[in-house]
């Protein structure tokens, strides 16, 4: 894929389209050009994958899929090889349904007892989570399946999640809630996905300072940066902080960034830069082969990660 006469080739309208999703799932498809679609599925603690994937994302049928032990649990081994072989093995199923983008894992930190998500993350310790999430996505992506960490930043609880401000001093930002980020991302995932909530004061989508200045400048991430599921707020401030992706697609964002690129409120460069991680993207995964797959094999699998997450306590009275 020659990306750069690409660029050169899209319509402002194709570019600004490819910078949102086409329906729940998708990255948008320009068939004149040859630009395929990639598709995005939920985890992580198996591949959710909607039997009608363009339709709503909270449809309630979906394929047969093998239901591995959550973040609690298997954080609870101490043991980054047993989560490497767990994503390897959900990597397969992304592969036996042409999935592309694993949408995990989950490396929040376990701020409060009463955040009903727990069970999706590792731990309250930054140093258990960054290493159980760096092995996540090395066990799906070693099979070329891309990992998407999830939510930066400062996603510790449910309630007011849409709306909520999360505010830390630095020192509590760096070594609690984005060191296991840092961590992770040390191993080239391809998607890190941003939370619905402000951080001091600003919607996480459109935060500058926390996705441009900090996840990119600070902790290197180079690659697509894509919104959790409708968490954008404004399409053109989240462009100039460099969120790539809007998740789901809507006409409305797309239109938006049209409207204010001739409103000069954004450029052709902040366009094309996005444009260009998205087609990087979307390139990488094209060599991706379907492949037939017999459950059963990560049943097994599950079980056996189980057995090696137990804790057992022993009371000495």
């Amino acid at each position: 894929m020659d990306i750069e006469g690409l660029l050169s080739s899209l319509t402002l309208e194709e570019k600004c389209r490819l910078l949102v999703g086409s329906d729940a799932w998708h990255t948008e498809r320009i068939s004149r050009l040859s630009i395929p679609s990639i598709m995005m599925a939920d985890g992580p603690h198996g591949l959710r994958k909607q039997l009608d994937s363009k339709e709503a994302m909270l449809s309630n049928e979906a394929y047969q899929a093998v239901c591995f032990p959550p973040a609690v649990t298997v954080a609870s081994s101490f043991d980054p090889t047993v989560i490497e072989t767990m994503a390897s093995a959900i990597a397969d199923e992304c592969l036996y349904k042409d999935v592309q983008i694993l949408l995990g894992p989950v490396l929040n930190i376990k701020r409060s007892p009463l955040c009903c998500r727990n069970f999706e993350y590792y731990s309250e310790d930054p140093l258990i989570s960054g290493e159980m999430a760096a092995a996540f996505v090395r066990g799906l992506q070693t099979k070329k399946v891309g990992a998407c960490l999830k939510h930066f930043a400062l996603n510790s609880q449910e309630t007011y999640r849409m709306i909520g401000d999360s505010i830390a001093d630095k020192r509590a930002f760096y070594e609690l809630y984005t060191a296991g980020f840092k961590r992770a991302i040390k191993e080239k995932p391809d998607m890190v996905m941003c939370s619905y909530n402000k951080v001091d004061g600003t919607y996480a989508s459109e935060n500058s300072k926390l996705l441009k200045d900090i996840l990119r400048d600070e902790y290197g991430f180079d690659k697509v940066i894509v919104s959790d599921w409708t968490a954008v707020n404004d399409r053109s401030l989240a462009l100039k902080a460099t969120l790539d992706l809007e998740m789901p697609g809507h006409p409305y964002a797309y239109q938006k960034l049209i409207h204010d690129y001739h409103k000069n409120l954004i450029t052709m460069d902040d366009i094309d830069a996005s444009v260009r991680r998205i087609l990087t993207l979307v390139e990488s995964k094209q060599s991706n082969q379907m492949i037939p797959f017999d459950l059963s094999i990560n049943h097994q699998k599950a079980y056996e990660i189980a057995k090696e997450s137990f804790v057992l306590l022993k009371n000495e009275e």
